[in-house]
């Protein structure tokens, strides 16, 4: 049986594209990014969220490892710290980031969240390559109610896929 709205379920869910700072979107969406087990955050955009978010030691207790989330709650918001990777040093894999996606969307469902603002998750620094990325965070999402939006400080405006 169809929605209401006539749409299926796989429409509900939406993958956006936006120029501009992470960081100016609402402050009542989710924001997820990668970082390694031992949180260090010593560089890219994880040096922002630390600075902005702090709770390290918060983090450091729930004992996630390489495929889990850990999740910090602030204000209106979830913060999402996807473990991708054992050290800073390592490069994630694509299975680690999907592993971490599911656990991110389990958290996601069980909270009610469904409007989720991220950068080019895993292609800055850890070399992941956009169009994988894409197609993994359409297979984790596509049958969700949740929405990502994806932001780029890029000029040019982004094209899905």
């Amino acid at each position: 049986m169809l929605p209401p709205s006539g749409q299926t379920e796989e429409d509900k869910w939406r993958l956006s594209y936006v120029p501009g700072d992470l960081f100016s979107c609402p402050e009542d969406e989710s924001l997820p990014h990668c970082i390694s087990e031992d949180c260090r955050m010593g560089a890219g955009i994880a040096v922002t969220f630390k600075k902005r978010f702090n709770g390290v030691e918060e983090l450091k207790q729930q004992n996630k490892v390489t495929g889990q989330c850990a999740v910090l709650k602030r204000d209106k918001r979830y913060v999402y710290y996807l473990i991708t990777k054992k050290k800073f040093s390592d490069k994630p894999t694509y299975d680690s980031l999907r592993q971490s996606l599911e656990d991110m969307k389990s958290h996601c469902i069980l909270n009610g969240v469904t409007r989720v603002s991220m950068p080019r998750i895993g292609c800055g620094l850890d070399r992941l390559q956009w169009d994988r990325v894409s197609v993994i965070l359409e297979q984790v999402f596509k049958h969700t109610h949740i929405s990502i939006t994806i932001y780029s400080l890029s000029k040019r405006a982004e094209q899905p896929r």
